[in-house]
C-alpha cells in the first residue's frame, strides 16, 4: 500500500502541474517530470502507472452544454450574478474539493461554469417581491448529475439562497447515499452518529470534504437538518429552537420523496416558520432540487381529479414560499415534457414543466454511456451479453412465489467474471477501489432473496475450488472442475488482453474471492451499501447486489464493474434508469460486462439512438433561440413519443389521434409482412420504381458514396415518392405511421419539390439467392434478425418485427449518395453536436444532403432456435422515409388504431410501480387509495 500511496502522490503532483493546462503534455514530457518528483521526495512509486493515470485525467475535458430560457418573456436578467459582489466560498471550496477528488481539473472547472451559468438561471435572492422559477436540468444516466446540482447548491448558497431542499429518490438508500454526497460537498462533516463516534473514538477528524479542504470552512458550515441516519423530522427540527430566519447560514434538508417526509417538512415550515396572518414564509429565498424529477414528481392523475399526493406536496411547499426556485434533475426528461404547462389546480399553483429553462448537460469524454455501449459496434461486442438461457429457469414473466433450485449457467458464468475482475484490479494495485456486481431479475423481494441464497451458495463453492487448488501447480489446478471454468471464462472474456497472464492471475483469485460478499437490495432488507465505512478503514467493498427497483433508481454502485439484467420493461425512462452500468470505470473500464436479454439489446440500442437525437435537437434549438415550451412542443410531436415513457405519465398526450412532426427523423416500416403474397407485389413495385427511374431519370443517378453497392438517384420529383409510397402494402402496425408520413410529405412538398431514392445493397455480387436482379443492378439483400418478446419470436396480426431495435436500415445507410462535400457538412456538424464521429442523424439535417431521403431495403429475416438459425422470409421489402432536420415543427395527425392501442397496452408491463420494492406511499393519491 505504501507504493500505491507514493504513486498517488506523484498522480496528483502531476495532475496539479499539467491538469488546467490547453495543450496535453506528451508522454515523456510526464515522465521526466514524475522521475524527477520521486527522487526529490524520496517516494518509491509506480512512475508507468502514476504517468498513465495522470495522463487520463489531464486529457479528459467537458462542455458546458445547452439551454433553451426564456428571458425575453420572463423578463429575468442573467447578469444579475455580475451585478452585485458575491464571495464564491462555497463554490470555491467544492470545486477544490473535487480536484483533490481526482476529478480532471479541466472537468472540474467546467463544472463550476456550468453551475455558474445554471444559478445565474435562478432569480436573484436579493430581489424582493413574490417569485417562483421552474427549470430543468438534463443530464446522462451515472453521469455526475449529483455533482452538477451539488455545485448549484454551493452557488445558491453563496448568492443568498437560504434554505434549500434536496429530495432524493423514493428509497431510504438513496436518500442516504445522496446525504454522504452533501455532507461531503456542502456541509463539511460526517452526519452518521455511528461513524462519527467511531472516528471521535479513534482520536481522527470527522470533517470530510470542504470541511478538509477549506481551512475557514467550519464558521460558515451550512445548518443540516437531516443525517444519514434520520431523514427530516419534525419533532428534531422543533427541538432546534430556531427557526430558518434565526440562523444566519444556510440550512439544508435532504428527504426522501415520500408523502410522510413531505408532509412533516410542510407542516414545520407551516407551523414554526410563517409568521401569523401571513399566507407565505417571506423573507427566507428557497432552493429544491428534486432529483429523479421524472419518477414520483410527476403528477399522473387526469387533469379533472386532484393531482397525486407527491406532486401537490411538492407544490404546496413551493408555494409556501415567497421567494421559490425549482430545479427538477433527471437522465430521462420525456415524463417532464409531458407535464401540462399551465395551471390545473389554483389552489396549489402551477405544476412543475420547466417553462423557465432547460439545460442540457455534457456529458464529459470519459463517460461510459448509452452510445458508446450500444451504438458503437465494437464496444457492444466487447462488452454486451446475451441472455439465452434463463426463461426456463426464472421466467420473465414470474409469480412472487416462483421457486428455483438453480441458477442461469450464464449467471454462473457472470460471476465467475466478477471474480476474476476483482483480481484483475488487485493486480492492478486498485485493491482498496469498490468493486461491484449487479444481479436484477426479479420485481418480487421473496425471488431475490432467493436469488441471493442461491448466488452466496455458488460464490462459496468457487472460494472452496479456489483455495484448494490456486496453489497447486498448473496441470494440478486444473484438473479442479470450477478451476477449469474460471479459465475458460477468462478465455472467452478475453481477459488476456488486460495484461494479466492466467498464471499470474491464479496467485490474486484466493483474496478476490474471499473479499466478495452477497447483499439482497430492497425497500425489506437489512442489507446496505455502506461504502463510506470500508473507506474510513481503506478497504473496498466487494459486493454482490441483488435487488429490483432499489436497484434501478439513482443508487451508485462503485465500481460497477459485471452487470446481470433480465427484466422486460420497455419504457425509455425505466430502461435507462435501469442501466446503472453507465458512468465511469477509471482504470477497469475492459473489464466490464453486461448481460441482457436479446429483446432488451435491441431496445437499449433504439433508445439509445432517441436519446441522442433528442439531445442534437435541443443543442439545435438552443442554437435558434428555442424556448422550452416549444420544446416541449417539439417531443411530445416525436413518433416515438408513444413509447417513452408509461401511459400513465403521458395524460395530456395519450389520445387516439396524435399531432406528430417528422422533422429529423427517420420513418420505416419495421414491421414486415408475414404474407409472401404481399412481399411479393411490394417486391414487384419496388422493381417497377427501378425500371421507370432508369427510363425517365437516367441522368439522376448518383455514386452510392458511403454505400458503394448501393444504386441512388438524386433530385426525383416529390410525387414519384409519394405515389410509391401510396402503392405499398404495410402491416397494420406501420399502416398508420406511413399514412401520417405521407401526408407531411404533402406538408413540405413546396420546401421539398424534390427526393433522393436510395436502392439499399450490400457488397457482394456473388450469385446466390440473398439477392434480387434488376436489370444491370443486384439489389443484394440485407440480412436481419427477428424481434423476439421473451425470448419467442415476436408475431403480430400478419407481421414480423425486423429486430426489437425497431431499425430497417444499416449503420451509414442514410448517407448513401452523398458527395464527399456534403459528408465532411455532416462530420463538422457531429463535432459542433459534441462527437467525434458522424451518425445517420448527422445527415439528416437540412444543410447536409437539402432533400429527404426514400430508402427502399429488402431484408432476409432470419431466427434462432435452439442454437439453429432459420430463415423466416426472403427478400422481405421494407421502406425508409428520411426527413431533413430544419426545426420548423409542423405537424399531422397521427391516428392509434387499435393494433398500435393493444402493442402500447401490452407493453406497458414491468414498470417501477409493479416492483413489490416500490414504496406504497408514494402511490397514495389525494383520495387515499393505493395504486
Amino acid at each position: 500500500m505504501a507504493e500505491d500511496s507514493a504513486t498517488m502522490q506523484i498522480v496528483r503532483a502531476l495532475v496539479g502541474k499539467y491538469g488546467e493546462q490547453e495543450t496535453t503534455p506528451t508522454v515523456k514530457e510526464l515522465e521526466e517530470t514524475a522521475k524527477a518528483l520521486a527522487g526529490a521526495l524520496a517516494l518509491d512509486a509506480d512512475v508507468e502507472q502514476a504517468v498513465e493515470q495522470a495522463r487520463e485525467q489531464i486529457a479528459h475535458r467537458m462542455g458546458q452544454g445547452v439551454s433553451l430560457t426564456d428571458f425575453a418573456e420572463a423578463k429575468h436578467d442573467p447578469n444579475w450574478i455580475s451585478k452585485r459582489p458575491i464571495e464564491w466560498n462555497y463554490s470555491n471550496a467544492y470545486l477544490e474539493f473535487l480536484k483533490q477528488d481526482g476529478w480532471p481539473p479541466r472537468v472540474a472547472d467546467s463544472l463550476g461554469a456550468v453551475s455558474r451559468r445554471l444559478v445565474s438561471y435562478l432569480q436573484d435572492p436579493a430581489v424582493d417581491g413574490n417569485w417562483d422559477r421552474r427549470g430543468l436540468v438534463i443530464g446522462h444516466v451515472q453521469s455526475g448529475k449529483t455533482a452538477n446540482y451539488l455545485g448549484l447548491v454551493a452557488r445558491a448558497a453563496d448568492a443568498g439562497y437560504r434554505f434549500i431542499v434536496v429530495v432524493a429518490g423514493i428509497h431510504n438508500n438513496l436518500r442516504r447515499q445522496t446525504q454522504e454526497r452533501v455532507d461531503e460537498g456542502f456541509v463539511g462533516e460526517i452526519s452518521d452518529p455511528s461513524r462519527k463516534d467511531r472516528l471521535k473514538q479513534k482520536g481522527q477528524s470527522t470533517l470530510i470534504g470542504v470541511g478538509i479542504v477549506d481551512p475557514s470552512h467550519p464558521q460558515r458550515r451550512p445548518v443540516a437538518l437531516t443525517s444519514t441516519a434520520d431523514d427530516f423530522k419534525k419533532a428534531f427540527a422543533n427541538s432546534t429552537r430556531s427557526r430558518l430566519d434565526d440562523w444566519s447560514k444556510p440550512v439544508v434538508v435532504v428527504i426522501k420523496k415520500n408523502r410522510s417526509t413531505l408532509v412533516a417538512l410542510n407542516k414545520w415550515l407551516e407551523d414554526f416558520n410563517r409568521q401569523p396572518g401571513q399566507a407565505q414564509i417571506a423573507d427566507i429565498p428557497m432552493l429544491f432540487i428534486d432529483d429523479e424529477a421524472d419518477n414520483a414528481s410527476v403528477n399522473t392523475n387526469k387533469p379533472e381529479l386532484d393531482p397525486t399526493t407527491t406532486n401537490r406536496l411538492i407544490r404546496q411547499m413551493l408555494g409556501l414560499f415567497r421567494k421559490s426556485c425549482y430545479v427538477g434533475y433527471t437522465a430521462t426528461p420525456f415524463a417532464n415534457i409531458f407535464i401540462n404547462p399551465d395551471p390545473e389546480n389554483t389552489a396549489i399553483g402551477q405544476d412543475l414543466f420547466p417553462r423557465h429553462f432547460i439545460h442540457c448537460l455534457d456529458a464529459p469524454s470519459n463517460y461510459f454511456g448509452a452510445d458508446r455501449l450500444f451504438l458503437d459496434k465494437e464496444t457492444t461486442r466487447k462488452h454486451v451479453r446475451a441472455i439465452k438461457d434463463c426463461e426456463d429457469i426464472l421466467p420473465l414473466r414470474h409469480r412472487k412465489d416462483h421457486e428455483l433450485d438453480e441458477l442461469p449457467e450464464s449467471l454462473r458464468h457472470a460471476v465467475r467474471s466478477f471474480v476474476l475482475a476483482r483480481a484483475v484490479r488487485n493486480v492492478r494495485n486498485q485493491t482498496s477501489k469498490h468493486c461491484s456486481m449487479l444481479v436484477n431479475v426479479s420485481r418480487f423481494v421473496l425471488v431475490q432473496r432467493e436469488v441471493g441464497r442461491l448466488i452466496t451458495e455458488y460464490l462459496e463453492t468457487l472460494r472452496n475450488a479456489i483455495f484448494a487448488n490456486s496453489a497447486l501447480p498448473m496441470p494440478a489446478a486444473m484438473k479442479n472442475a470450477h478451476m477449469a471454468l474460471l479459465k475458460a471464462t477468462y478465455d472467452e472474456e478475453g481477459l488476456a488482453d488486460s495484461g494479466v497472464a492466467w498464471e499470474t492471475l491464479l496467485g490474486f483469485l484466493s483474496d478476490a474471492a474471499g473479499s466478495i460478499g452477497t447483499a439482497v437490495i430492497n425497500g425489506d432488507s437489512a442489507d446496505g451499501l455502506n461504502y463510506a465505512e470500508f473507506a474510513d478503514r481503506n478497504e473496498a467493498l466487494n459486493v454482490i447486489a441483488v435487488g429490483g427497483l432499489s436497484l434501478s433508481r439513482g443508487l451508485t454502485l462503485e465500481g460497477l464493474t459485471i452487470s446481470y439484467m433480465y427484466r422486460n420493461t420497455k419504457m425509455y425512462d425505466t430502461l435507462l434508469q435501469m442501466g446503472r452500468w453507465f458512468g465511469y470505470r477509471p482504470g477497469f473500464e475492459d473489464l466490464c460486462r453486461v448481460w441482457l436479454a436479446p429483446d432488451s439489446i435491441g431496445w437499449y440500442t433504439h433508445i439509445s439512438e432517441a436519446s441522442e437525437e433528442l439531445r442534437d435537437r435541443v443543442k439545435e434549438m438552443g442554437r435558434l433561440g428555442g424556448t422550452p415550451e416549444k420544446f416541449g412542443l417539439m417531443v411530445q410531436s416525436h413518433p416515438d413519443s408513444l413509447t417513452v415513457t408509461a401511459l400513465n405519465k403521458m395524460r395530456d398526450a395519450e389520445t387516439r389521434t396524435m399531432r406528430v412532426s417528422y422533422d429529423g427523423k427517420l420513418v420505416e416500416t419495421y414491421v414486415v409482412n408475414a404474407d409472401e403474397t404481399l412481399n411479393s407485389e411490394n417486391r414487384d413495385l419496388v422493381v417497377a420504381l427501378h425500371e421507370s427511374l432508369m427510363t425517365d431519370h437516367p441522368d439522376r443517378i448518383a455514386s452510392g458514396g458511403q454505400r458503394p453497392a448501393s444504386r441512388v438517384w438524386r433530385g426525383v420529383p416529390a410525387s414519384i415518392v409519394n405515389d410509391f409510397v401510396a402503392l405499398f402494402k404495410a402491416p397494420p402496425q406501420s399502416a398508420e405511421q406511413l399514412s401520417s408520413a405521407r401526408k407531411y410529405l404533402s406538408v413540405i412538398k413546396d420546401r421539398f419539390p424534390v427526393w433522393d431514392i436510395a436502392f439499399i445493397s450490400l457488397r457482394n455480387e456473388r450469385e446466390e439467392e440473398g439477392m434480387t436482379r434488376m436489370g444491370d443492378f443486384n439489389m443484394v439483400h440485407q440480412k436481419r434478425s427477428a424481434g423476439t418478446i421473451e425470448g419467442r419470436l415476436r408475431e403480430l396480426d400478419g407481421g414480423l418485427f425486423v429486430t426489437n431495435n425497431q431499425r430497417v436500415a444499416g449503420t451509414s445507410d442514410e448517407s448513401a449518395g452523398l458527395s464527399v462535400e456534403e459528408m465532411n457538412v455532416a462530420k463538422a456538424l457531429a463535432r459542433d453536436r459534441g462527437r467525434e464521429t458522424w451518425t445517420d442523424r448527422d445527415t439528416r439535417h437540412v444543410t447536409v444532403r437539402g432533400a429527404p431521403l426514400l430508402m427502399l431495403h429488402l431484408i432476409d429475416l432470419s431466427h434462432e432456435e435452439h442454437g439453429t438459425e432459420k430463415l423466416l422470409l426472403r427478400g422481405a421489402p421494407a421502406i425508409g422515409l428520411s426527413f431533413p432536420a430544419t426545426g420548423e415543427f409542423k405537424v399531422v395527425e397521427y391516428v392509434l388504431n387499435r393494433v398500435m392501442l393493444r402493442q402500447l397496452e401490452a407493453e406497458r408491463h414491468d414498470t417501477p410501480e409493479d416492483d413489490e420494492d416500490y414504496d406504497l406511499e408514494d402511490r397514495v393519491t389525494s383520495n387515499g387509495v393505493t395504486g
